[in-house]
């Protein structure tokens, strides 16, 4: 399996693009996971070779602008091309039930009627409950509110081979109500806004986000194999790498990647 890095940034982020990713089975299907805030989505699946027409699962974390709206793009590229017969088989589309609804809502806003009309036919909007288990690109992904008390907001774990397991806590810091999926996970996709040592100049923990220090804490703390940080300030663009790995060392025993856009990690 492996994982690209479509964007790595936070909401208002300039010179990387707003987080969101795609995991790649052994057998090459492909699993997106939010769309970032625009049709940028599309620019960076290009750039990684990724055809959006050979994704057929997609999940959304939460409603906020940089996660979501890039959604709307990727189900307007995929109902055009059911228009002309170009895209084989459905696609599914997973979140909270709160959040498909708003989905559908802003694709019958914005989209045009011949493409709504594929929703509920090939365009699948699923709404997944608290612990609802799916097969997700032939793993078995569990769906789990985070427990963010700012917005809805779901993360998932899903199994790997050999009893191992990925974990992504969507945008916000661990809350305990996720213990069970975030312990000794293989891989945990975890937020770090900024740098332990600027957390004063971002104020990160105001806005309900945490450090390269805390997640590379939490990792340790619940055994996790490898920790992978997203969801930056972009100030540090020629040196995050080195300055978020430098700092998680500290704290985290095992492996630690802080991916730039459109890197591609083998999980």
């Amino acid at each position: 399996m492996k994982i690209t890095m479509l964007g790595t940034g936070h909401a208002l982020v300039t010179r990387y693009y707003n987080t969101c990713f795609v995991i790649e089975g052994d057998d090459g299907r492909k699993f997106l996971v939010d769309g970032g805030g625009g049709n940028t989505i599309l620019r960076n699946l290009d750039l990684a070779g990724i055809d959006p027409l050979d994704i057929h699962d997609i999940f959304v974390t939460h409603q906020h602008v940089d996660h979501f709206m890039g959604i709307i793009w990727i189900i307007r590229v995929i109902a055009y091309a059911m228009c002309k017969d170009e895209y084989e088989g459905e696609v599914n589309i997973y979140s909270s039930a709160e959040l498909i609804e708003k989905v559908r809502t802003v694709s019958e806003l914005l989209l045009r009627p011949v493409e709504v009309a594929f929703i509920g036919k090939k365009i699948h909007l699923i709404a997944v409950d608290d612990g609802e288990s799916r097969d997700v690109i032939g793993h078995r992904t569990t769906f789990f509110n985070i427990g963010s008390a700012k917005v809805l907001q779901f993360g998932f774990s899903m199994e790997m081979e050999e009893g191992k397991k990925l974990t992504c806590l969507g945008d916000e810091p661990y809350y305990e109500a996720s213990e069970e999926y975030v312990r000794d996970s293989e891989w945990l996709l975890h937020e770090a806004f900024c740098l332990y040592d600027e957390r004063d100049i971002y104020h990160p923990y105001e806005i309900a986000h945490s450090t390269a220090k805390d997640a590379c804490e939490l990792a340790e703390r619940m055994g996790v194999k490898n920790i992978l940080l997203y969801h930056t300030e972009d100030d540090h663009v020629e040196n995050r790498k080195n300055l978020y790995t430098e700092e998680g060392r500290k704290f985290f025993s095992g492996r630690i990647e802080v991916p730039e856009d459109l890197e591609v990690i083998e999980l």
